[in-house]
């Protein structure tokens, strides 16, 4: 994702950042305020109400909206950009890549810090570009392969050790111009999309070659479905019937078929979809720049409503399993918020 003058850029072109109105949050612990009603007997009319009345009437008598959940922690200062949240659960921690800079910026200042889940930012800077023979562009997804850290960074995917923190190669993308997210397979193949993105002149622009890449086990990358139909392919999941994209110019979330084609679309209320889960098997998380929300729905359903509301810029999802939350960075704001989900 690009720099400050390139966000309202990204914005603009890609999902236009629509923002919805606040909704009032009740403190923690403290239920929310109602009014007294006062109860009046009115003769019935010898009428129905107008045509024009019914609409008004029909729009009072519905419940109030529930107040959007607030964040259980918020952690600032320690971020320039952040784009992805990831729970290392053999650790207990957050790890959160950083871009610190143009999303396609080859400027090796791009960093990931820790944090914990008490609310510490543990190490600002743990794994830091031109630190330690450590190279980092821009980094975005990360997946925990064996005992390694994998980072999609511009046209590459960087391995480092997990224990050690020593970088231990990379793959290379080939055609790869935005790297993005990155999924671990059951079977140990490792699932990369390109949003196919340059930051130029005009501001954050898609050149068309958007892909999903699968890296076998031998370490070597293939493209798997290569096509402008994938709409700038962003988050990636596993569901039942296997590998879930969704779209950063659209409002989609489908499957690959065998000839690298969408299947099983499923379309969610608004677009600029990113960060994307699948937790109890069956239930899909999402966030989307267009709603500046996170929603849920069932798999294979149509019904997708905000779980997290009013949250600009909601980058690469994460899920802390141990404690049901939702780990959202928030890319415009240089903020990670952590929400709990029942």
């Amino acid at each position: 994702m690009p720099v400050r003058t390139s966000l309202v850029l990204l914005c603009a072109l890609a999902v236009g950042c629509a923002k919805p109105a606040p909704t009032p949050v009740a403190q923690p612990g403290e239920a929310p305020s109602v009014a007294p009603v006062l109860v009046e007997t009115i003769p019935a009319p010898s009428a129905a109400p107008s045509a024009s009345v019914q609409p008004a009437l029909q729009e009072a008598s519905k419940p109030p909206p529930a107040p959007a959940p607030a964040p259980v922690l918020t952690f600032k200062g320690a971020f320039a950009t952040p784009e992805s949240v990831f729970y290392d659960a053999a650790g207990d921690r957050y790890l959160v890549s950083n871009i610190n800079g143009k999303p396609d910026g080859v400027d090796d200042n791009g960093y990931i810090s820790e944090l914990l889940p008490d609310g510490t930012i543990k190490t600002p800077k743990l794994i830091a570009g031109g630190v330690n023979k450590v190279k980092l562009d821009a980094p975005k997804g990360m997946a925990m392969v064996g005992k390694e850290l994998w980072v999609t960074d511009i046209t590459v995917v960087r391995k480092l050790d997990a224990k050690t923190l020593a970088p231990k190669g990379e793959i290379a993308l080939p055609g790869a111009t935005f790297a993005n997210d990155i999924a671990l397979a059951e079977d140990g193949k490792v699932y990369v999309s390109d949003s196919s993105a340059k930051v130029g002149e005009k501001g954050f622009e898609w050149t068309g070659g958007d892909q999903v890449f699968v890296i076998d086990k031998s370490g070597k990358a293939k493209v798997l479905a290569k096509s402008k139909d994938l709409g700038a392919p962003n988050g990636l999941a596993f569901g039942p019937k296997g590998l879930l994209v969704n779209s950063l110019n659209s409002n989609e979330v489908f499957g690959i078929g065998p000839k690298g084609e969408k299947v099983d679309v499923v379309k969610l209320p608004n677009g600029g979809l990113d960060g994307l889960l699948v937790v109890d098997g069956d239930t899909l998380i999402c966030s989307s720049w267009g709603a500046s929300a996170v929603y849920r729905g069932k798999l294979g359903g149509t019904a997708y409503e905000p779980i997290i509301q009013n949250v600009k810029g909601p980058a690469d999802i994460g899920w802390d399993s141990k404690r049901r939350r939702v780990l959202v960075p928030r890319f415009l704001d240089d903020a990670v918020e952590v929400y709990d989900v029942k």
